[in-house]
């Protein structure tokens, strides 16, 4: 190793002027390269420069060189990795780290010290030495020596010291006053030694000259110090006096920290008795309002609001630490909850007596009504005088007018005392529940009356006293039959005969009437529910949808007392939501209006089934209407259920028609027709498309109408097959043409196939009845050209057919002469004849199955003359009439008939 630094020094360091200290033999960690070398070396130039630089041996071994070089003050950190088992991997972190492998663990122990050498010489920035050992570090670097850096084999580098800018001068001016001082330095050394000499004796005969003056300062300096031990002596005693001025200050101080503590105090009392002077004190006169004051006047409800609002905020008063022990505090409480329980108890009774009051005098209006619903034993004036009402509830507006008034107190009353809260809520749905009730029920009392027409009719439905209730029974439903008459509303039972009416007792200003009275009936109950709705919420300040203690759960009993506590601790019971709270007093305070609505839909169904749509419509328009407003509110919840109901009867009505036309009975002696449910379909659907125009339930009549109109293509083929007199083409021809001239009337979007198959099916059985009904009119004729074309289809030639003994010429003008236009136009004057006896005069299609016949037979002639030209060309052989005869003949016969 000390040749190859030898070896360094010589080439790569002496050119560059500077100094190898340090020398390690590495490699780069986790690699298998080429060793190299990492050398210590400082400048000797001044100022001096250490350096860590990596030199290479080249790649053809010969020489080093030299490959990247970073100065001591790049280096931030020296990583040794362990300080106390031997390891040669260390870390130096310049601008990156370069981890290296040492050769040897004594080389990297040497590098690093020679390192930390010069870092604590050179440099002001220290170096963090990590993992390294103790013993390799020095405590400190002694200057004015030479110390050796490396070891004791290592060239030993000198003190250098920098001279400062004085010293610098002095020695330029020496220089300058010396002509040989930079050319003979030695002779100019020489001088200033002598120089120096020559000062050094000056100095010593000077300082001997001056000991007299020497003795006379030591006099001065003793004396001094005598003055100095009097200074000190008076300096005692004053401080022995401020000493006890000392401690009359701090007497002073002390009391004075009294002083401030207590006036402190003062003002921190005078501000809690301020506070509680300010937040405690309830005014005279509020406590008059609440003990005394007037809750019928609007001033005084004015008042006692005031007053409770108070009341409560000195209650609800948030008192400091320690405020609850004092007696006065106690006692202003007391007082507090005793006004609280007094005014409390006496709104309580005076809100009861205006419920009691109210309610009386709602009573007293109803009986003073003009209209009583009709019992068993009135006469026919009181009756008639009942039809002249209008159709409309009572208006509850001034009562919730009078009664917003407390609001204000209600919401108070809420929140001090739940209790008493919870009662009044309990007597208002009480009151209200009996009173409604009794409206209600008079209400559709008189929309039943207006139904049903006059107080017979309500016998025969079963209308008996308020309750409101159907005690008609339903009859078994008429089976279809097919009658002869031309009338079809007289032929059979109409669908539409759902219960004791028959359908030819009803018509259209019949269903308006009723429509009419439902939409009324509607348009009454929802403003009643909502207002009402909105007075409980404003009344009972319910309008915050969030949790709060004490209502009713669903699966309470509401005839039972919803509201009412079921415990001796007084806490309320817990429910949901506020909102949740409305819900169940509105079913509380309205449990009639669901069965009466019931009750209502059933009489409109038992009247005419039809009823269903025009009450499936309005529901379904008022359901949405609520429920735009709040899906979850009593009247879009009532209204559902009820939509339900109505929804159940209108299936009810399609599956009845369905069964009806299941049931349907053919006549064996009079031709078909069109069928009843056929016509009955038409009316529905005209009726229906009327009803349901821009309705919000239209997809529910579309899959009615999917089943009524397979029902009706089953059936009218079901009837076709069992029908003895009339074709079956002939029934399914007409049928399907009247289901056809219907939809196509009537552009039901849904049923666009069912028309399409409807027109296809009339089609196919007009033109199968026009194959079967004509046949073969000329039947010789047409066995005969059977034959013909049976010899071409064996291969025989046309033109050579004539040679056929069966069928020469002589054969085909015997057979032709045995058609002559006269039996030809009696063969069809039969056929038309027996025609007219299948159809029937109401779909009106004689005459087209006439035409249809016409062109059949004329499509005959055409194929035997053209069978005549082919195959017996040039005999001059033709028919005995001609399509113009056949023309005239069909002419005739129509006109004739």
């Amino acid at each position: 190793m000390t040749a190859i630094k030898h070896a360094l020094q010589r080439d790569i360091f002496t050119p560059n002027d500077e100094r190898l200290l340090s020398i390690v033999n590495v490699c780069k960690a986790g690699k298998k390269k080429k060793n190299c070398f990492l050398c210590a070396t400082v400048t000797t130039e001044r100022p001096v420069q250490v350096k860590v630089v990596k030199v290479k041996k080249s790649d053809k071994g010969d020489f080093y060189k030299r490959q990247i070089a970073w100065t001591l003050r790049d280096l931030a950190v020296v990583d040794a990795k362990d300080a106390i088992k031997e390891n040669p991997e260390f870390d130096l972190h310049f601008e990156k780290i370069y981890k290296w492998v040492a050769s040897s663990t004594a080389e990297k122990n040497a590098f690093i010290s020679c390192i930390w050498k010069l870092n604590q010489r050179y440099l002001r920035k220290k170096i963090d030495f990590v993992n390294v050992s103790s013993q390799l570090l020095e405590e400190s670097v002694p200057s004015g020596e030479n110390q050796s850096v490396t070891g004791g084999d290592e060239e030993v580098v000198d003190e250098y010291q920098e001279l400062n800018a004085r010293e610098e001068q002095d020695i330029e001016i020496m220089m300058e006053g010396c002509e040989y001082a930079i050319s003979n330095a030695e002779a100019f050394a020489e001088r200033l030694s002598r120089e120096l000499q020559v000062l050094d004796g000056a100095n010593i005969q000077s300082i001997m000259a001056s000991e007299k003056q020497v003795n006379i300062l030591m006099k001065l300096l003793d004396e001094a110090l005598k003055e100095v031990d009097q200074i000190e002596l008076k300096l005692s005693s004053y401080e022995e006096m401020l000493q006890s001025v000392k401690e009359q200050m701090d007497q002073i101080s002390e009391s004075n920290h009294l002083i401030h503590l207590s006036n402190t105090n003062n003002v921190k009392l005078l501000s809690e008795i301020e506070f509680l002077v300010n937040h405690m004190d309830l005014a005279k006169g509020h406590i008059k309002a609440l003990q005394e004051g007037d809750l019928a006047s609007s001033r005084g409800i004015e008042a006692c609001t005031n007053a409770a609002d108070a009341l409560l905020q000195c209650m609800n008063v948030a008192l400091r630490p320690g405020h609850d022990m004092l007696l006065a505090v106690k006692e202003q409480q007391q007082h507090f909850s005793e006004l609280r329980e007094q005014f409390a108890r006496r709104l309580a009774n005076h809100l009861n007596n205006v419920f009691v009051q109210q309610f009386t005098q709602a009573l007293l209006q109803l009986y003073n009504r003009s209209y009583f619903l009709s019992v068993p034993g009135h006469d026919q004036s009181s009756t008639l005088a009942q039809h002249s009402v209008e159709l409309t509830l009572p208006n509850h507006h001034p009562f919730h007018r009078d009664l917003l008034r407390y609001a204000k107190l209600m919401e108070w009353l809420k929140s001090t005392d739940y209790g008493k809260y919870e009662g009044l809520t309990k007597n208002y749905m009480d009151y209200l529940s009996r009173l409604y009730e009794r409206e209600i029920k008079d209400f559709f009392e008189v929309a039943k009356i207006k139904m049903t027409g006059t107080t017979k009719e309500s016998k025969k439905f079963g209308l008996h006293g308020s309750s409101g209730k159907l005690t008609g029974s339903t009859s078994s439903l008429n089976k279809l039959s097919v009658q002869s008459s031309g009338n079809r509303r007289s032929q059979s039972s109409s669908l539409l005969d759902m219960g004791n009416m028959s359908a030819s007792d009803l018509d259209v200003a019949d269903r308006t009437k009723f429509d009419k009275i439902f939409e009324q009936v509607l348009s009454e109950l929802e403003p009643l529910c909502l207002a009402e709705q909105d007075f409980i919420s404003k009344f009972f300040k319910l309008q915050q949808h969030q949790s709060m203690p004490g209502s009713m759960t669903e699966a309470e009993d509401l005839d039972g007392g919803m509201l009412s506590r079921q415990h001796n601790s007084g806490a309320p019971l817990p429910i949901s939501s506020e909102k949740d709270m409305i819900r169940q007093m509105m079913i509380k305070i309205f449990r009639c209006i669901e069965p009466e609505l019931n009750n209502l839909i059933a009489l409109g169904d038992k009247i005419d089934s039809f009823n269903s749509l025009y009450m499936l419509v309005k529901m379904s328009h008022h359901v949405w209407t609520a429920q735009n407003v709040d899906p979850a509110s009593f009247l879009s919840t009532t209204l559902g259920n009820v939509l339900v109901t109505i929804k159940r009867n209108f299936d009810k009505c399609i599956s009845n028609q369905i069964r009806q036309m299941e049931e349907v009975k053919i006549s064996k002696k009079s031709k078909v027709g069109i069928l009843p449910f056929v016509a009955e379909f038409e009316e529905f659907a005209g009726l229906a498309e009327s009803i349901f125009k821009n309705a919000e339930r239209r997809g529910d009549l579309d899959k009615a109408y999917t089943k009524l109109i397979r029902g009706v293509f089953v059936n009218v083929e079901k009837v076709a097959n069992e029908s003895q007199k009339t074709p079956r083409d002939v029934v399914m021809m007409e049928n399907f043409h009247h289901i056809f001239a219907t939809l196509s009337r009537l552009k039901i979007s849904c049923l666009e196939a069912e028309k399409k198959e409807a027109k296809q099916k009339y089609t196919d059985h007009l033109q199968s009845y026009v194959i079967y009904s004509l046949g073969q009119p000329l039947e010789k004729l047409n066995h005969f050209f059977e034959g013909v074309e049976a010899r071409v289809a064996q291969g025989i030639r046309e033109e050579e057919v004539s040679y056929q003994l069966a069928f020469n010429k002589q054969e085909l003008r015997k057979v032709i002469k045995e058609y002559p236009g006269k039996e030809v136009k009696k063969g069809l004057d039969n056929l038309y004849k027996k025609v007219d006896k299948h159809l029937c005069e109401e779909e009106n299609l004689l005459q087209v199955v006439w035409h249809s016949m016409q062109d059949e037979f004329i499509r005959q002639y055409k194929h035997f003359e053209g069978l005549i030209a082919r195959c017996y060309p040039g005999s001059g052989v033709t028919m005995e009439f001609t399509i113009q005869d056949i023309l005239d003949y069909c002419s005739s016969i129509a006109q004739s008939h």
